[in-house]
């Protein structure tokens, strides 16, 4: 019988979890490079050299690559033969290694996780607990998976009962094309078909560990039924046209994953679970020899010819913004902004426009100021703001016509496209929606000189706070007179499946 010990397992989880706040898997970044190298669209293309080039960088310095370092989301295969010596239950063990992973003093990661999710919503400050999954297997080894999942991607889940004599290529294209971008691809389809419901979820979770392999299959011919489903799905969806980030181009994903389980005869559950471009996870098993070993991907993995173009944007000083002048942006130019910008998301919309209906005055003045939409990682040594990308802006959606009309705001920046509703707000309103890059944190951050919270300071993570940034790279993707690049781009770059170029 193995005997694992429990300081064994938290710091292996702890090890994993830290590892994968930094290093993309090596399949992720070789298939992300050769999809940047065959992108025809300019916009997509940059995007993709923008989440390369963070990577790198995440990778050299060992810090996120992306803000939202996720929840813990753990997945063990424990041998009836292995004895874990604890007094503490597994949960408890896991969330210790959680705990340590995001409070290490060289790399702290961001505190997501709420207590309880209807009423108080209170930020549990350690990420704890993680979600974890448990499978008693034969054997005396502790198999586990780690990965990290933000909370982007993972609101993008859905699920379905279909009939039995449905098609499933035919349901996953549709859900695709309702997503918009806020999940953050390019990235990857997981998809669990059988079981039941919640079988199916977590099927199509698991299925994101595997390796990247569609590529091999479309070089050699698909040898299964169900990789032919998969190049099928593949296929059609890269035909829709969504593109990195949604900006329109060739490559929405860059692999579907597919896992399947044996299922009622009246039923077809399926699971539908998209990864975003923060693609996380680590594999380790434990076999009482000691804590696990994590090996770095070689730093000569990415591109070395690549590189981020932002000398050509329009530079921009958001000290002295104007109605007149947000007007002359047009959807699609690229914007330096440099000057005051302050941050707010869920938590602080929310509590401003409750502020606005209780006729309270609010704690800063929003008059022909920019908001990002952002919850930043705390900085560490010289740093003025750790990773600080850009959170899915429909969110605010609901927001935005008492902040605008109420309050004067003029420009919000964010990742991913507004809904119509919102679209027409904007526009009535003569402000503008500009992105940055979702999976470019911390690229993001070096064009931040410096932070302070202004107000909700126990909010945390979402506490309104005011950067200073300096030729910040941003794309209008809504511009005053209500042109949107996430319904003009993606509809430019659509095409029949029989047109898509051979990888």
């Amino acid at each position: 019988m193995a005997t694992i010990r429990e300081d064994d397992l938290v710091s292996s989880i702890a090890d994993a979890l830290q590892f994968i706040s930094y290093y993309h898997p090596a399949d992720y970044i070789q298939n992300l490079a050769d999809a940047w190298r065959r992108e025809e669209s300019p916009a997509a293309r940059d995007a993709m050299a923008q989440i390369l080039v963070n990577s790198r960088m995440a990778a050299f310095g060992r810090r996120p690559i992306c803000q939202d370092t996720g929840t813990a989301q753990i997945f063990m295969k424990v041998g009836l033969g292995a004895r874990i010596v604890s007094n503490r239950s597994l949960q408890e063990i896991v969330d210790e290694g959680v705990r340590r992973a995001w409070r290490e003093e060289r790399n702290p990661l961001r505190a997501s996780v709420v207590s309880e999710p209807l009423f108080g919503r209170r930020n549990t400050g350690d990420n704890a607990p993680a979600m974890l999954h448990v499978e008693m297997v034969a054997g005396e080894t502790v198999e586990v998976h780690v990965a990290a999942k933000g909370g982007g991607s993972e609101n993008k889940a859905k699920f379905a009962a279909l009939n039995p004599s449905d098609s499933v290529a035919d349901w996953v294209v549709r859900t695709v094309e309702t997503l918009g971008a806020g999940w953050c691809p390019p990235g990857m389809l997981g998809i669990g078909v059988g079981g039941s419901p919640e079988k199916a979820m977590t099927l199509a979770k698991l299925s994101l560990l595997d390796p990247i392999d569609l590529p091999q299959i479309r070089a050699r011919g698909p040898s299964s039924k169900e990789e032919e489903l998969r190049l099928e799905i593949f296929e059609r969806v890269n035909a829709l046209g969504i593109g990195a980030q949604g900006l329109g181009g060739l490559t929405t994903v860059l692999d579907v994953k597919l896992k399947t389980f044996p299922v009622h005869a009246a039923s077809l559950p399926v699971g539908l679970i998209p990864q975003c471009a923060a693609d996380r996870h680590a594999h380790f098993t434990l076999d009482g020899s000691g804590p696990a070993v994590f090996t770095p991907p070689s730093l000569d993995l990415w591109p070395q010819d690549i590189s981020v173009a932002t000398a050509a944007g329009r530079r921009v000083d958001l000290d002295r913004l104007t109605r007149e002048e947000v007007a002359t942006w047009r959807a699609g130019e690229t914007l330096l902004l440099s000057g005051r910008l302050l941050t707010g998301r869920d938590a602080a919309h929310l509590r401003l426009t409750r502020m606005l209906e209780a006729g309270e005055p609010l704690p800063v003045d929003l008059r022909d100021r920019a908001i990002y939409y952002v919850g930043p990682v705390d900085a560490v040594g010289d740093e003025a703001v750790g990773p600080a990308g850009p959170t899915t802006a429909t969110r605010m959606d609901k927001f935005l016509e008492p902040i605008l009309s109420r309050t004067g705001l003029l420009v919000m920046v964010g990742k991913a496209e507004r809904g119509p509703a919102a679209v027409e707000t904007i526009a009535r309103h003569g402000a503008a929606y500009l992105i940055a890059v979702g999976g470019a944190a911390y690229l993001v951050s070096k064009a931040i000189k410096s932070a302070r919270v202004l107000a909700f300071e126990d909010l945390g993570m979402e506490a309104i706070h005011e950067f200073i940034v300096e030729d910040m790279p941003v794309t209008v993707a809504v511009d005053a007179a209500g042109t949107s690049v996430h319904r003009d781009g993606p509809a430019r770059w659509r095409r029949p499946v029989r047109e898509m170029a051979p990888a």
